[in-house]
């Protein structure tokens, strides 16, 4: 069993290494310790997303997780940017903060809840919803941006909060909506957009 000790180090350093000892390594059976839930949330959703059987024993601070793969791994190739089914772009949108701008703090609260409530009208072509650093905070139980979120994610958009970010502030377990995520999976999701818009 291949075993890693990612006590200590922040995300995306423990799905890092868990890649490249089941990618480059071969590994099979793997077991990842880490000292964090953002951590522990997103190797398990990796190993998942790699077809292996996980589980997680905690042990104090620290969390055990076990992974088992159903057979040989072959690494993949970056997957293909799928397009929609009428050929819209895909714009990948990237909240850094939970308001707009810069005097006015209320002002900025406003204006990014109206931005949030805008996105819809880009359609189809919306694809993916990233929040990072205090964007984090707008899908936390409280933000008056949290029925619009629903409504998007309701609609069919992947919104990729992350883990690291929401850990940071101490919200890991008042988030609402959205995926908890790595930042191998935004820096992925970027690489897929046709076109990526921060705010």
């Amino acid at each position: 069993m291949k075993e890693i000790d990612a006590r200590g180090l922040a995300c995306p350093a423990p799905v890092l290494m868990t890649k490249a000892a089941i990618e480059k390594e071969g590994a099979n059976l793997i077991k990842i310790i880490v000292d964090n839930q953002a951590s522990k949330e997103n190797v398990c959703l990796f190993l998942a997303s790699k077809k292996f059987e996980t589980s997680v024993e905690s042990q104090g601070n620290d969390f055990y997780i076990t992974g088992k793969g159903k057979g040989g791994y072959a690494p993949a190739s970056l997957p293909k940017a799928e397009k929609t089914e009428s050929g819209n772009r895909k714009i990948m949108v990237m909240a850094a903060t939970d308001r707009i701008g810069y005097g006015d703090d209320e002002l900025g609260l406003k204006l990014m809840a109206s931005f949030i409530k805008t996105l819809k009208e880009m359609g189809q072509d919306l694809w993916r919803l990233v929040l990072v650093n205090n964007g984090v905070k707008l899908t936390v139980d409280g933000s008056q941006s949290l029925p619009d979120l629903k409504a998007l994610e309701a609609d069919g958009i992947r919104i990729l909060v992350c883990g690291t970010c929401l850990n940071h502030f101490n919200l890991l377990e008042r988030k609402q909506v959205g995926e908890t995520t790595n930042m191998l999976d935004i820096v992925t999701a970027m690489q897929l957009a046709d076109k990526v818009v921060s705010i």
